[in-house]
């Protein structure tokens, strides 16, 4: 049996087969898996290696906690979890620039120090930033309850 051709965005008459192959073909669900795997074990090494992360990660779940003690909107939600994703997203990049840099070069190397410098301090600038986000929206409620303690 053929199959038909698909109209599929600007390209007339892709065949479906090739896209059936290409998404759907044996052993996809195995690579998939596979792909989880190596980025779940990149999040542990980030985590084992990084003590600064491990200190980001520990921030995240106070900052969790009090979004569920506080009751935060949906909102408010979706910016802390923005927030912490970023932070730690950006931890992540940071540790493999480092970690590809110090596997190229070595020694110490000026051009490379600077690089590894300016990744971390897109760091800084995250986490900065995510702190004034918490002040912003905890702030208000830390007040409300210390005055009415």
């Amino acid at each position: 049996m053929s199959l038909p051709k698909a109209t599929i965005g600007s390209s007339p008459g892709v065949d479906i087969r090739i896209l059936i192959n290409q998404y759907f073909m044996p052993g996809f669900a195995g690579k998939l898996k596979k792909s989880f795997l190596n980025a779940a074990h990149g999040i542990a090494f980030l985590f084992k290696s990084q003590p600064n992360a491990r200190i980001e990660l520990t921030i995240a779940v106070i900052v969790l906690f009090f979004g569920i003690f506080f009751k935060i909107s949906a909102a408010e939600w979706c910016i802390i979890l923005l927030c912490i994703a970023l932070v730690i997203g950006f931890e992540g990049i940071n540790t493999a620039l480092e970690v590809l840099a110090d596997k190229l070069h070595p020694g110490v190397n000026k051009e490379i120090g600077l690089a590894k410098d300016v990744a971390a301090g897109a760091v800084l600038i995250t986490a900065l930033v995510a702190a004034i986000v918490g002040f912003i929206i905890f702030a208000p409620r830390l007040l409300e309850l210390w005055i009415n303690l």
